[in-house]
């Protein structure tokens, strides 16, 4: 049984149907899912990474997107230590409304949260309507990292993670943030899953190693 040195909160945020559950799936779980089912509110899992040889436990919560849940997730942000915002490149009015979640982001979260930007759906050829280059003009503009992701394709999800991981990492070097709470004191608010899952240390990329806990 591995000792969690550090726990990481992170949301995954951006409209719906962007592929924030997949991603959340493909990184946790290792799998993908072809059929699209709504998050009803939040979810989250737990993976545990090898991060440069410190156990770090990942929690990370996967908001809904719609707009009717958009009040619900603002209680989230409290306790956040990084943010994967995420738009589908395939999808043009999801990449115009990052300003609406940059925006929503400065008013609710903390000030010294870690951003990374993602644009899914980077498999997709022929239905592309964000260009590689828009979407890094606007990451340069917030000072943000960003990868363009395929869940379908495994493509680059750990390394958006772990550069995640990483920011916050040495951003809890500069300030200190909040601990985490506990999943006990979060226990009065209604939660779709509450599961966690472990992995194969060899099935992980690069330096990303899953160990029981």
């Amino acid at each position: 049984m591995a000792d969690c040195n550090q726990t990481y909160k992170i949301l995954v945020l951006g409209d719906s149907n962007v592929g924030k559950t997949c991603i959340v799936h493909r990184f946790c779980d290792e799998t993908y899912y072809d059929t699209y089912i709504s998050t009803i509110g939040i979810d989250f899992k737990q993976k545990i990474i090898d991060l440069d040889d410190v156990p770090t436990k990942l929690q990370i919560w996967d908001t809904a997107g719609q707009e009717r849940f958009r009040t619900l997730t603002t209680a989230y942000y409290r306790g956040a230590m990084g943010i994967l915002l995420m738009y589908d490149v395939t999808n043009l009015e999801s990449f115009q409304h990052l300003n609406y979640w940059l925006k929503n982001i400065e008013e609710n979260a903390s000030p010294d949260v870690v951003k990374v930007l993602a644009g899914n759906k980077s498999d997709v050829k022929t239905q592309r309507a964000v260009q590689t280059k828009d979407a890094q003009m606007l990451a340069d503009n917030y000072s943000l990292p960003f990868y363009e992701v395929s869940c379908k394709q495994n493509i680059n999800i750990d390394e958006a993670f772990l550069t995640l991981a990483r920011l916050i990492r040495e951003q809890t070097r500069l300030q200190k943030f909040q601990p985490v709470e506990s999943l006990d004191q979060m226990a009065n608010i209604s939660l779709t899953s509450s599961r966690s899952k472990y992995f194969d240390p060899g099935n992980i990329k690069d330096n990303i190693k899953c160990q029981s806990c």
